[in-house]
């Protein structure tokens, strides 16, 4: 049993981090000159910000949907989960890729969505899931709004 426990977390680690590889590549080829040229707001984190926090996020979202996963077996909720994720990704695609900021906004409020709903579903089934989404929830929530803010200002 711990052998699969474990082997079902290292899975879901390595599905969850395609995430961050697909747009690491979208950022690096198609992020410059483009982000450089474009107005951002004055809250804008440095670059330098974006892996460490994502790393940990990635990392808790992970865990997250591993313990109702050893837990509840719910297929479904893991469904919900890896959707969600081909939505993480899609966004860095979407915003440095095709560099169209409204359509990345619009593909922000899909995450949102996705997030509450997990968080709903980890809160009914394992409380410590729902605590290691929230940092996520607030981060992606700040990013909707830096988001939003670049594509108005632009």
């Amino acid at each position: 049993m711990t052998q699969n426990k474990y082997l079902s977390l290292t899975l879901i680690l390595i599905i969850t981090f395609v995430a961050p590889v697909i747009g690491g590549y979208a950022t690096s080829v198609y992020k410059e000159p483009w982000y450089s040229q474009i107005i951002l707001p004055s809250f804008n984190p440095p670059s330098w910000v974006f892996a460490p926090v994502w790393s940990s996020l990635y990392i808790m979202m992970s865990l997250a949907i591993w313990k109702v996963w050893i837990n509840t077996l719910d297929s479904k909720l893991l469904k919900i989960y890896f959707i969600h994720i081909v939505f993480n990704s899609t966004w860095t695609v979407v915003f440095f890729g095709f560099h169209q900021i409204g359509l990345a906004l619009l593909n922000l409020i899909i995450i949102l969505v996705f997030i509450i709903i997990l968080m709903k579903e980890y809160f009914n089934k394992d409380k410590i899931s729902f605590y290691l989404m929230i940092p996520y929830f607030l981060w992606s929530s700040y990013a909707f709004v830096l988001n939003g803010t670049i594509f108005f200002l632009n």
